[in-house]
C-alpha cells in the first residue's frame, strides 16, 4: 500500500542538480523526452551502457497515470482504513517477523534508534511483509511519471537514480517491478532513497529490498532516522477524555505539553502518560466521540514517510499494537459526510474564503482546519469532524 505523497518524494535529490532537473521539459513526445533525459544522464556521468539499458526499454504506462489520478483510499475514514489494514494476519506475522529477525531489529535500534514495532508496522502496511510488492515495471512507472507534467521534478531524478541502480547491479529494467509510483521492495522505496539510505543488512555487498528482509529493515531504519526520529521518545498514545476538552486545540497545528493536556482531563488509556514536559498534539481523526490520541514529535516522521493523515495515524497506531497496546476504543463517532457531501462542503468553505485546496471530497488538513474554524465560529465543539448536521447549517 503506497500513496503518492509518500516518503520518497519528500527526500530531495542529491544526485541531480536543479539545472539538470529543469533541462528536460515534461510532456510532449515521449521519445524526445527520453532523448533529453539521456543527455542529462550522460552529462551527470552515468555510463552509456546503463543509460541505454534504462531508457531504451522505457515505455509509457497509462495504468500508472490512472492510479495517480484516482487515489480513492484517501477518502476512507480512520476507522475504515485502520480496521481494514490491521488484520490478525498482520498482527500474528508481525510478531513472528520481529522474533525471526530479532538480531537485525536490535541492530536497527542500536545504530538508528528505531524500535522494531515501528519498522514492522510500515513493513506490514506497505507490502504484507514482502508478499505484495507490486507488479508495475519500475522503469516504466518512473518514466511515465517523469514525463507527466503533474510532478516531473519529483520523478525525473528517480529515473536517473534507476540508471545508477542498474550500474550497481541492483535493478533490471526488464524484470524489476514494484508499486505504481516507482517504489521498490518490501518497504517500498524510490531508487533515490535506496541509493542514499540503503543498508546492506545481509552482507552480500548489495542493497536489495525486494529479496532481503535484513536490507529492508535496516534501510527503513536509516531513512526514519534521517527523517528526524528521536530515539527513546514516544510517537503516539491513545488517551481518554475524563471531561470536556478544548476541542479547538485538537489537530496537528497545536502542540501543548502533556501536563497541559492532563489539566484538560486527558488520561492515557493504557499505562502512563509520558513526561509532563513532552509536547504533543491531540488527534481525533473522527471527532471527539471517536478514538483519541496524543501524537508526539516522532509522529512528524510518519507524515514525512507518507503525507496521508489517515495512513500515518494508522501506521503509528499499528506500531503501538505491535508493541503491546490494546485495540483502540472506537467510540461512537457521528456519521461523516459522503463524497458528494464533502465536495459540497468544500465548495461552501472555499466560497467563504477558506483555502481547502482541490475540491476532491477528501477531508485533508486544509479542509479540517476550515471546518474547525467554522465550528468555533458557530459555537460548536470544534473537533474538525464535519457531519451532515454541520453541513445542514449552511
Amino acid at each position: 500500500m503506497k500513496f503518492l505523497f509518500g516518503k520518497s518524494v519528500l527526500v530531495l535529490s542529491i544526485l541531480a542538480t536543479p539545472v539538470l532537473a529543469q533541462s528536460t521539459p515534461c510532456g510532449g513526445s515521449f521519445s524526445s523526452f527520453l532523448k533529453g533525459v539521456r543527455v542529462e544522464a550522460l552529462a551527470a556521468g552515468y555510463s552509456q551502457q546503463a543509460t541505454d539499458a534504462v531508457l531504451n526499454s522505457a515505455q509509457l504506462d497509462p495504468k500508472v497515470l490512472s492510479r495517480d489520478r484516482a487515489q480513492g483510499v484517501f477518502k476512507q475514514t480512520f476507522l475504515e482504513f485502520s480496521q481494514r489494514s490491521i488484520s490478525s494476519y498482520r498482527m500474528t506475522n508481525g510478531a513472528k517477523n520481529m522474533d525471526r529477525y530479532a538480531s537485525v531489529f536490535d541492530r536497527a535500534r542500536r545504530e538508528f534508534g528505531i524500535p522494531a514495532e515501528v519498522i514492522t508496522a510500515f513493513w506490514a502496511l506497505e507490502t504484507d511483509y514482502g508478499a505484495v510488492q507490486g507488479d508495475f515495471n519500475t522503469v516504466n512507472a518512473l518514466a511515465t511519471l517523469a514525463h507527466d507534467c503533474r510532478r516531473p521534478h519529483l520523478f525525473r531524478p528517480q529515473l536517473l537514480a534507476a540508471i545508477e541502480m542498474v550500474e550497481n547491479g541492483d535493478l533490471d529494467p526488464a524484470t524489476t517491478t514494484g508499486a505504481w509510483a516507482g517504489e521498490i521492495g518490501q518497504v517500498q522505496m524510490l531508487p533515490e532513497d535506496i541509493l542514499t539510505k540503503g543498508v546492506d543488512g545481509d552482507g552480500d555487498g548489495h542493497v536489495r529490498l525486494k529479496t532481503s528482509s535484513p536490507d529492508a529493515i535496516l534501510t527503513a531504519a536509516n531513512l526514519l532516522n534521517a527523517l528526524g526520529w528521536q530515539a527513546g521518545e514516544p510517537w503516539l498514545i491513545e488517551v481518554t477524555a475524563t471531561r470536556n476538552v478544548q476541542w479547538n486545540k485538537s489537530g496537528l497545528h497545536t502542540k501543548l505539553r502533556v501536563s497541559e493536556w492532563e489539566a484538560m482531563g486527558l488520561r492515557a488509556r493504557n499505562g502512563n502518560m509520558p513526561s509532563g514536559r513532552a509536547e504533543a498534539s491531540l488527534l481525533v481523526p473522527q471527532g471527539r466521540l471517536g478514538p483519541k490520541f496524543l501524537a508526539f514529535r516522532n509522529f512528524d516522521v510518519y507524515l514525512e514517510w507518507n503525507r496521508s493523515f489517515i495512513y500515518s495515524t494508522t501506521a503509528a497506531y499499528l506500531a503501538t499494537r505491535l508493541g503491546g497496546a490494546p485495540r483502540y476504543d472506537a467510540g461512537t463517532p457521528d456519521q461523516g459526510l459522503n463524497d458528494a457531501q464533502m465536495k459540497q462542503l468544500q465548495k461552501i468553505l472555499a466560497a467563504r474564503g477558506y483555502d481547502v485546496g482541490k475540491i476532491d471530497g477528501i477531508l485533508g488538513a486544509r479542509t479540517r482546519n476550515a471546518v474547525q474554524a467554522e465550528q468555533t465560529r458557530m459555537g460548536l465543539p470544534a473537533d474538525a469532524w464535519p457531519t451532515p448536521s454541520f453541513l445542514a447549517r449552511y
